[in-house]
Protein backbone atom coordinates (compact mmCIF):
# COMPACT_ATOMS: atom_id res chain seq x y z
CA UNK A 1 0.00 0.00 0.00
CA UNK A 2 1.28 3.47 -0.88
CA UNK A 3 1.86 6.25 1.64
CA UNK A 4 0.88 9.86 0.95
CA UNK A 5 3.21 12.55 2.26
CA UNK A 6 2.79 16.32 1.88
CA UNK A 7 5.64 18.56 3.03
CA UNK A 8 5.68 22.36 3.03
CA UNK A 9 8.73 24.57 2.44
CA UNK A 10 9.45 28.23 3.25
CA UNK A 11 10.11 29.30 -0.34
CA UNK A 12 8.83 28.67 -3.86
CA UNK A 13 11.86 26.66 -5.02
CA UNK A 14 12.71 23.95 -2.48
CA UNK A 15 9.88 21.63 -3.55
CA UNK A 16 11.38 21.50 -7.07
CA UNK A 17 14.79 20.63 -5.60
CA UNK A 18 13.23 17.84 -3.52
CA UNK A 19 11.58 16.34 -6.62
CA UNK A 20 14.97 16.25 -8.35
CA UNK A 21 16.49 14.59 -5.29
CA UNK A 22 13.66 12.02 -5.17
CA UNK A 23 14.20 11.21 -8.85
CA UNK A 24 17.89 10.61 -8.12
CA UNK A 25 16.95 8.33 -5.21
CA UNK A 26 14.49 6.50 -7.46
CA UNK A 27 17.25 5.86 -10.02
CA UNK A 28 19.31 4.39 -7.17
CA UNK A 29 16.32 2.15 -6.28
CA UNK A 30 16.09 3.62 -2.78
CA UNK A 31 12.52 4.84 -3.25
CA UNK A 32 9.64 3.82 -5.49
CA UNK A 33 7.34 6.75 -6.22
CA UNK A 34 3.86 6.18 -7.55
CA UNK A 35 3.23 9.89 -8.09
CA UNK A 36 4.57 13.29 -7.12
CA UNK A 37 3.30 16.84 -7.52
CA UNK A 38 4.24 20.33 -6.42
CA UNK A 39 2.03 23.21 -5.33
CA UNK A 40 3.55 26.69 -5.41
CA UNK A 41 1.70 29.64 -3.95
CA UNK A 42 3.25 32.82 -5.29
CA UNK A 43 3.47 36.08 -3.37
CA UNK A 44 0.14 37.22 -4.88
CA UNK A 45 -1.53 34.06 -3.49
CA UNK A 46 -2.07 32.29 -6.83
CA UNK A 47 -1.54 28.52 -6.65
CA UNK A 48 0.36 26.77 -9.44
CA UNK A 49 0.38 22.96 -9.58
CA UNK A 50 3.17 21.04 -11.29
CA UNK A 51 2.53 17.38 -12.02
CA UNK A 52 5.53 15.12 -12.48
CA UNK A 53 3.55 12.85 -14.79
CA UNK A 54 1.71 14.48 -17.68
CA UNK A 55 -0.76 11.76 -18.62
CA UNK A 56 -2.27 13.58 -21.61
CA UNK A 57 1.06 13.97 -23.40
CA UNK A 58 2.26 10.46 -22.63
CA UNK A 59 -1.12 9.04 -23.66
CA UNK A 60 -1.01 10.92 -26.96
CA UNK A 61 2.54 9.74 -27.63
CA UNK A 62 1.86 6.08 -26.90
CA UNK A 63 -1.49 6.21 -28.71
CA UNK A 64 0.18 7.81 -31.72
CA UNK A 65 2.81 5.09 -31.86
CA UNK A 66 0.20 2.34 -31.64
CA UNK A 67 -1.92 4.12 -34.25
CA UNK A 68 1.09 4.43 -36.55
CA UNK A 69 1.77 0.71 -36.21
CA UNK A 70 -1.84 -0.20 -37.03
CA UNK A 71 -1.78 2.35 -39.85
CA UNK A 72 1.16 0.54 -41.44
CA UNK A 73 -0.72 -2.71 -41.18
CA UNK A 74 -3.81 -1.24 -42.85
CA UNK A 75 -1.83 0.93 -45.35
CA UNK A 76 -2.71 4.35 -43.92
CA UNK A 77 -0.06 5.25 -41.31
CA UNK A 78 -0.88 8.97 -41.14
CA UNK A 79 -4.55 8.36 -40.37
CA UNK A 80 -3.61 5.62 -37.90
CA UNK A 81 -1.16 7.93 -36.13
CA UNK A 82 -3.71 10.78 -35.90
CA UNK A 83 -6.50 8.56 -34.56
CA UNK A 84 -4.14 6.84 -32.11
CA UNK A 85 -2.74 10.15 -30.82
CA UNK A 86 -6.24 11.56 -30.36
CA UNK A 87 -7.46 8.44 -28.55
CA UNK A 88 -4.34 8.31 -26.37
CA UNK A 89 -4.58 12.01 -25.50
CA UNK A 90 -8.25 11.73 -24.54
CA UNK A 91 -7.52 8.61 -22.51
CA UNK A 92 -4.64 10.33 -20.70
CA UNK A 93 -6.73 13.42 -19.98
CA UNK A 94 -9.56 11.36 -18.52
CA UNK A 95 -7.29 9.16 -16.43
CA UNK A 96 -6.47 10.63 -13.04
CA UNK A 97 -4.21 8.27 -11.18
CA UNK A 98 -2.13 8.98 -8.14
CA UNK A 99 -2.65 12.02 -5.97
CA UNK A 100 -6.03 13.72 -6.32
CA UNK A 101 -5.68 17.11 -8.03
CA UNK A 102 -8.40 18.64 -5.85
CA UNK A 103 -6.49 17.60 -2.72
CA UNK A 104 -3.31 19.22 -4.07
CA UNK A 105 -5.21 22.39 -4.96
CA UNK A 106 -6.96 22.53 -1.55
CA UNK A 107 -3.75 22.09 0.43
CA UNK A 108 -1.90 24.44 -1.93
CA UNK A 109 -4.43 27.18 -1.19
CA UNK A 110 -3.75 26.87 2.55
CA UNK A 111 0.02 27.34 2.42
CA UNK A 112 1.49 30.80 2.98
CA UNK A 113 2.05 32.97 -0.12
CA UNK A 114 5.66 32.71 -1.32
CA UNK A 115 5.99 29.07 -0.27
CA UNK A 116 5.68 25.62 -1.83
CA UNK A 117 4.68 22.08 -0.96
CA UNK A 118 5.52 18.69 -2.38
CA UNK A 119 3.08 15.78 -2.48
CA UNK A 120 4.45 12.28 -2.92
CA UNK A 121 2.80 8.90 -3.10
CA UNK A 122 5.45 6.38 -2.06
CA UNK A 123 5.10 2.66 -2.78
CA UNK A 124 8.32 1.62 -1.06
CA UNK A 125 11.39 3.28 0.40
CA UNK A 126 14.63 2.44 2.16
CA UNK A 127 13.70 4.80 4.99
CA UNK A 128 17.05 5.39 6.67
CA UNK A 129 18.89 6.24 3.44
CA UNK A 130 16.05 8.35 2.03
CA UNK A 131 15.62 10.29 5.28
CA UNK A 132 19.37 10.87 5.50
CA UNK A 133 19.41 12.25 1.96
CA UNK A 134 16.35 14.47 2.47
CA UNK A 135 17.65 15.84 5.78
CA UNK A 136 19.30 18.75 3.94
CA UNK A 137 15.88 20.20 3.08
CA UNK A 138 14.10 22.07 5.84
CA UNK A 139 10.38 21.41 5.66
CA UNK A 140 7.27 20.79 7.69
CA UNK A 141 5.00 17.79 7.36
CA UNK A 142 1.57 19.06 6.33
CA UNK A 143 -0.33 15.82 5.81
CA UNK A 144 0.56 12.15 5.74
CA UNK A 145 -0.89 8.67 5.82
CA UNK A 146 2.14 7.40 7.75
CA UNK A 147 1.88 6.04 11.27
CA UNK A 148 2.32 8.61 14.05
CA UNK A 149 5.76 7.17 14.83
CA UNK A 150 6.97 7.36 11.21
CA UNK A 151 5.52 10.85 10.80
CA UNK A 152 7.40 12.01 13.92
CA UNK A 153 10.67 10.56 12.54
CA UNK A 154 10.14 12.36 9.23
CA UNK A 155 9.36 15.66 10.94
CA UNK A 156 12.41 15.33 13.20
CA UNK A 157 14.71 14.80 10.21
CA UNK A 158 13.21 17.75 8.31
CA UNK A 159 13.42 20.01 11.37
CA UNK A 160 17.17 19.31 11.76
CA UNK A 161 18.00 20.69 8.31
Amino acid sequence: MSSLIAIGFNDEFTADAVVLELRKLQQEHLIDLEDAAIAIRNKEGKVQIKQTQELTASGALSGGLWGLLFGFIFFNPLLGWAVGALAGGVSGALTDIGIDDNFIRDVGSTITPGTSAIFVLVRRATSDKVLEDLSKFKGKVIKTSLSNEDEAKLQAVLAKA
